[in-house]
């Protein structure tokens, strides 16, 4: 009988390439839609027990053609990735031990206090703010989440804010006003205003004391019990794929109750126009109607959308402009539950240029945790109207028919 000698590279080769089996996941699509570079979870502690590696080792995932996916772990204790799988379909991605490519980072935001504490974020499609609460001691009243337009991928609102709030622009800009140099002031007040679309997009949003483009509150008696500007925060992730927060409101007084205080966490993922929302309330001591709204203006009454059974609302919305060429912004807000009721509230007179709210109502129980969707869309980013009820529409359909993520 002749022995076998198997030298110690072969058995180190033949060792790697065990390791590099790594971990195949399976992603699912239960509709007849193909879902294209859609953002999936899984659990970090379960990917990492299987590949036997701790919290801080590195690793890479790749698609069935052996092409690198960026990912991103998340505050909590997830692993998303983009996943592209066609209807019907199920694909297979590989996790494997190894150092991963750099991800450019199209997800990001911050507070900035140096702008009354607005916490501002932002991804590939589109961009946001809420207000802080520098901003409610001013006795400002704005309620809703304000709306950037964006016309480009690249992060755009650091910059936006920083040519805004230049110090020493403002200053010659006051000193040429001052001197009657007026022509020369509102050419400088011109080139850094985020009013003004300086080829990224804008800020031509109109929120004022509505709901502005998708914020929930509760509504006892069909009265809408507005929330004011958060009243502390947590950003929790911050890119490259996904952006979220956690804020906490000062108490609300529902039916007398002083102590109720709102919850708000909000996910904005890469490739999305639209925010996941997580709404819940401590201290309520019985059920209550909670309505998405957006802000419905005067300058275009009548160019909301809705459907309850589709789960979604929708508005375009004029901008604060219409003389300007600012095009429109398509904004809206999806359910993936079941919409009890949709419908146009107006107001008893016009607020700020706004009649009413085109709002989604469910009913809040204590102890819940209330899930929906809102963002935005521009015209000038090749939007239309059935460009846009369309998109929520399937939008709706995915996030009730989620992709189904399976470890092998």
């Amino acid at each position: 009988m002749k022995k076998l000698f198997v030298s110690a590279a072969i058995i180190a080769l033949m060792t790697s390439c065990g390791q590099e089996k790594g971990v195949t996941v399976s992603v699912s699509n239960p509709l007849n839609i193909d879902r294209t570079e859609e953002i999936v979870e899984i659990s970090t502690e379960e990917v990492l027990g299987k590949l036997k590696l701790d919290d801080k080792a590195e690793f890479i995932i790749t698609d069935e053609n052996n092409t690198e996916i960026p990912y991103q772990l998340t505050a909590d204790g997830k692993i998303i990735f983009p996943a592209t799988v066609k209807g019907g379909a199920t694909v297979s991605y590989k996790f494997m031990k190894g150092q991963p490519a750099h991800v450019n980072t199209l997800v990001y935001g911050r507070q900035y206090p140096e702008r009354l504490d607005d916490i501002a974020w932002e991804n590939d499609k589109a961009a946001y703010r809420a207000y802080g609460p520098a901003l409610q001691k001013t006795g400002e009243k704005a309620y809703g989440y304000d709306v950037f337009t964006k016309s480009v991928s690249e992060l755009v609102v650091e910059d936006r804010y920083a040519m805004e709030l230049d110090k020493d622009a403002r200053a010659m800009i006051k000193k040429l006003r001052e001197e009657g140099k007026k022509a020369e002031a509102d050419s400088i007040s011109k080139a850094i205003s985020y009013h003004i679309d300086h080829g990224n997009g804008m800020d031509c949003y109109a929120v004022g004391p509505t709901l502005g483009g998708g914020t929930a509150a509760l509504m006892p008696d069909s009265v809408i019990a507005y929330p004011y500007c958060y009243n502390s925060y947590e950003i929790l992730d911050n890119g490259p794929l996904r952006f979220t927060v956690k804020m906490e409101f000062n108490p609300l007084t529902i039916d007398g109750d002083t102590t109720v205080v709102e919850t708000r966490v909000i996910q904005l993922d890469k490739g999305s126009h639209l925010n996941k929302t997580t709404v819940s309330y401590t201290s309520l001591k019985k059920d209550y109607p909670i309505g998405v709204g957006l802000v419905v203006h005067e300058a275009a009454p009548d160019k909301y959308s809705m459907d309850a059974n589709a789960g979604y609302i929708a508005y375009a919305d004029p901008t604060t402009d219409i003389k300007a060429n600012n095009g429109i912004i398509y904004v809206g807000a999806v359910f993936p539950n079941q919409l009890e009721v949709a419908k146009f509230q107006s107001f008893e007179k016009p607020v700020s240029g706004a009649v009413g709210h085109v709002i989604g109502i469910n009913t809040y129980q204590p102890g819940d945790e209330f899930e929906y969707y809102w963002g935005s869309a521009w015209s000038k980013c090749g939007f239309d109207d059935e460009k846009w009820n369309s998109y929520l529409g399937e939008y709706a359909m995915k996030v009730r028919n989620p992709l189904t993520v399976t470890v092998k």
